[in-house]
Formats: structure tokens, sequence, C-alpha cells
């Protein structure tokens, strides 16, 4: 028996929220019914299609195939509704419009999205732009994004990765931290002072992991947050690697150690392989990494 569309939308519910609880919340129907609806699910196709246990619904095998296959008929049903309903505005206002989420980490989405978006959405009155700043890697399967950016490019998964442009990383600290403290010429000097950094064991992606660079151990005050470290610095806490990005926007801090130590690393859109025939998003996913490239060039040129 085929499955009817609405029990593909809450199989996809329960696979992206992985409790019933969560999923409950999505679709606006109780856990109970849910769980029944999963059930029934199961039965029509004579399938297991989660291993379910106390910490929650996990896909099997199974439930993996149908996830792909029901991502395929969600991206259908949200092309064929844009076509239907979403001609007429387009051609009206000749933009975008609709929601559309976009996942970052937090130094991007605090310095560089804000910018990017603001510009977007006077261009686009009608699109309803949602950024979600967290210091960890977007599940776009599970659809806690619509696209993401993130600073490496995952090798596994239904995606596609777009390296959108190059940023560069130095040390910085503020002027009235450095006018009473010890000499700061060589990385060796950084023993003497105070490290502001990420915590060692939150960062969730190697291209993170600036200090080791530079031989430091000790970090002395730490965020997994871009933005607390950045403001720590700007505090007189010390010394830490920051965005060249960010400077332009965190009067008081200046680049050191220019020379011993200067890191590059990249910006990556990610998006989730099935949305490729997405028009609406590929637009949008243009613009955004447009917009990205422009920024990032126009902060960096501007120290």
């Amino acid at each position: 028996m085929l499955p009817h569309w609405d029990d593909l939308r809450l199989f996809l519910a329960v696979a992206r929220a992985e409790t019933l609880s969560a999923a409950a919340k999505d679709v606006r129907k109780d856990a109970a019914t849910l769980g029944r609806r999963v059930a029934r699910l199961e039965r029509d196709l004579d399938v297991v299609l989660f291993r379910k246990s106390p910490q929650g619904y996990a896909l099997t095998e199974a439930g993996a195939q149908l996830l792909d296959r029901a991502e395929a008929a969600e991206q259908a049903m949200r092309a064929a509704t844009d076509g239907i309903t979403g001609a007429g505005r387009v051609e009206a206002d000749a933009g975008l419009s609709g929601q559309i989420r976009i996942g970052a980490p937090d130094g991007c989405a605090n310095y560089i999205l804000p910018q990017v978006c603001t510009a977007l959405g006077q261009a686009h009155p009608n699109l309803d732009i949602q950024i979600v700043a967290l210091p960890r890697v977007f599940n776009l399967s599970r659809r806690e994004a619509d696209l993401a950016i993130g600073v490496s490019a995952p090798t596994a998964g239904q995606l596609t990765v777009q390296r959108i442009t190059d940023y560069r990383l130095h040390f910085a600290a503020g002027a009235h931290y450095l006018a009473d403290a010890p000499p700061l010429d060589t990385l060796a000097d950084l023993h003497a002072h105070r490290v502001v950094g990420y915590i060692p064991d939150m960062i969730f992606d190697r291209e993170l992991d600036y200090l080791a660079d530079a031989g430091v151990a000790r970090v002395a005050l730490a965020s997994n947050s871009v933005a607390v470290q950045l403001n720590l610095l700007r505090q007189g806490a010390g010394v830490g690697v920051v965005h060249d990005f960010a400077l332009p926007l965190a009067p008081g801090l200046r680049r050191v150690l220019e020379v011993q130590l200067s890191l590059s690393r990249s910006f990556f859109l990610i998006r989730h392989q099935s949305d490729t025939r997405d028009t609406r998003l590929n637009q949008f996913a243009e613009l955004l990494v447009q917009g990205v490239r422009a920024e990032v060039a126009r902060l960096e040129g501007s120290l």
C-alpha cells in the first residue's frame, strides 16, 4: 500500500525531531496520536521504520531509505505549491517570497549575515529570512535549516557544497590591555598573556582550532561563542584570535603578531541535494553567496 502524503509528513517530523514529543509540537498533534500514525505507517508498509528507546526514535535502514523518498516527495509538493501560489506574487513584485532559514556559525551569523540579509530583505519585501546562529554543524536532513554556511566541506550525506569565499584571522587585543601588558613580539610571548579562545572540548570543527597553530596549550578565558570571545577581548581579558571581518565592528581592538600568525579559512554553502531543484532556493542561494563574498571583502578591505 502506498502511503498518503500526510503520513509521510508526520514520518518526516518524527525522523527529524527524533522524539514524538518534539515532533508533535512541530505538526501540532499530540504525541499519542503521532505514535499511532507512525505505527499505522509501519503496518501499511510492513517494515520497521524506527528503533524506539527511552532516548527517542532512531531510523532503521528501512526508515533511512524512506526518509530519502519522503524528502523528495516533500520537495515536489513544495515546488508544486510554489508554482501555483507563488507565481502571481513573483510576477507582481519581481522578488522572492516566503520563509527561508539559514544556519550559520556564530561568527558569520553575527558579523556578516546581518548586513547581507538586511539588504536581501529590502530588495525582497515579501521574503522572511531567519538566521539560526549555533556553534555546531547543522543537520539539513532534519530540516533544521533550508541551507547552511559551514567552515568545512562535509563529505557525507546527500548534500551539495559550494565554496563561498576565504577569510582571514589574526591575533587581536584591546589597546587598553596592551598598554599595561607584557611585551608581545613573538608567539613565545603569549605564555605571559591571558589567552581567550574556544572551550577546547567544544570545538565542533577542526578548522576552528586556531590556537593549535600557535602552540597555545592553556586558554584562560574560553567560550563556545565567537561573539562572547570578542566581547571578552573588548573588556581587556587578554589576547585571542579574531576574524578580520569582525574587527571593523569591534572598536578598540587591534591586530597583533600579524607576521607571526595569519590564518586563512573558508565559508561553504551547504544544501540538501534535493533542494537544487527548487528555483526559489536556487535564486536565494545565489544572492546569499554574492552578498557574503562582497561583505567579507568590504570588511577586510576596510582594515
